[in-house]
């Protein structure tokens, strides 16, 4: 075939572009061995992870020697601790037929050790237990971790449930180093671009939802950085988020305390988006106890609020938004368990909230009415909204 002269300069033009592509690709990515890696995991944001790397030692055995999983032993839960739990991360690596180590301190462990090669890369994600410098120093290239915000906002163990409960319209996820002395203070190897991933309907999005959306991302990036090699020394720091932005938060774990309704200071609005975000919200209450002489006696019990929903105040019942956290009956008369009569409870904001379901301490879930009775957190009386009747809680409501 004859090319002619511009032909042939059109061809000098496609092969230098094409290796010069080809050169920039080679020098953005650093070379490293196989990797044999231990991941570290736990939850369903750590499954997608795990899932993800397979597919790539699946596809390319070359640059992922081998996984080696690590996850907590099983705990027992439950009343009286009958019932078995195994963390999620166990079944999907059993799943992938990946070799399993249950530990709950690293206390005397040895990493693993295939064909004679020892582990070079830890990755841990969401796993909870910090990895001592002794396991990290050990591994060639350190170790790795996808974190669901954009640190070093939401440092902590629990960043989708306060990104929630902080308001956030945007979230993203960071690719870092594991630090030999405290957790998500890693070199920041990667980060979702400004402005962040959009969180979907915010005033309405639960953490599992939220968790679908990050789940996959933090996984694609994980995977992407070490074909990139970006943990290989020396390393970029990519982070670009600044506390100039929104005041940072530290996300720490969810305790009991969290979903204890403040009843004097919470707004309707911070009671709905706690109960969206952390599940059911509880307080104490004081019930009826069996009597024993002329004057009634009182115990204080737990009641969880499983169902709630904000309505319009009823007429008359203004008295009881006086007194945040009292609850009150709608009607006049006798309530029966199937009169279809509500729990209502006025917040401090002068919002009310009609409790749909509750447990009492004690007691299984039920209608809130219904297990308002039985409980005997409420008399024979029912409270009226159109005047305020005997009241058996010294203080209130929950």
């Amino acid at each position: 075939m004859i090319l002619s002269r511009g032909s042939g300069a059109l061809c000098s033009h496609r092969r230098a572009s094409f290796y010069a592509s080809f050169k920039l690709r080679f020098l953005s990515t650093k070379a490293y061995d196989p990797l044999r890696i231990l991941f570290c995991g736990s939850d369903h944001f750590s499954i997608a992870s795990l899932k993800a790397l397979h597919a790539e030692h699946v596809q390319h055995p070359d640059r992922i020697a081998s996984i080696d999983v690590v996850c907590r032993p099983p705990k027992k839960v439950g009343r009286g601790m009958k019932d078995i739990r195994e963390v999620p991360i166990k079944a999907a690596a059993t799943e992938l037929q990946l070799p399993i180590h249950e530990i709950d301190t690293f206390t005397g462990w040895r990493a693993p050790v295939n064909l004679g090669q020892p582990i070079n890369l830890i990755v841990a994600v969401s796993f909870g237990l910090f990895v001592p410098p002794r396991i990290l120093n050990g591994a060639k290239y350190g170790g790795l971790n996808v974190h669901p915000s954009l640190l070093p906002d939401f440092r902590g163990p629990a960043p989708l449930h306060h990104t929630l409960l902080a308001g956030r319209t945007r979230t993203g996820v960071t690719l870092q180093t594991l630090h030999l002395e405290r957790f998500d203070h890693g070199a920041i190897l990667a980060q979702t671009p400004s402005p962040g991933i959009e969180i979907p309907n915010p005033d309405s999005c639960h953490v599992s939802q939220l968790l679908d959306v990050v789940a996959p991302k933090a996984a694609n990036m994980l995977v992407e950085g070490i074909r990139q090699g970006l943990f290989v020394p020396p390393v970029t720091d990519a982070g670009w988020y600044s506390s100039k932005q929104e005041e940072l938060i530290h996300a720490a774990k969810i305790k009991p305390k969290d979903r204890h309704i403040d009843w004097a200071n919470w707004t309707c609005a911070d009671i709905q988006r706690r109960h969206r975000v952390l599940t059911a919200l509880w307080s104490k209450s004081l019930v009826f106890d069996k009597p024993t002489g002329p004057k009634p006696t009182f115990q204080q019990k737990r009641v969880i609020l499983n169902k709630i929903e904000e309505v319009q105040p009823m007429k008359g019942s203004e008295a009881f938004a006086l007194v945040p956290g009292l609850p009150f009956i709608d009607g006049e008369h006798t309530v029966k368990a199937d009169s279809g009569k509500g729990v209502y409870v006025f917040t401090k904001d002068g919002k009310l909230i009609r409790i749909h379901q509750m447990t009492v301490e004690g007691q299984p879930l039920a209608d809130a009415l219904r297990a308002a009775l039985k409980a005997r957190l409420v008399g024979s009386r029912t409270f009226s909204s159109h005047d305020v009747p005997f009241a058996p809680f010294h203080n209130p409501l929950f």
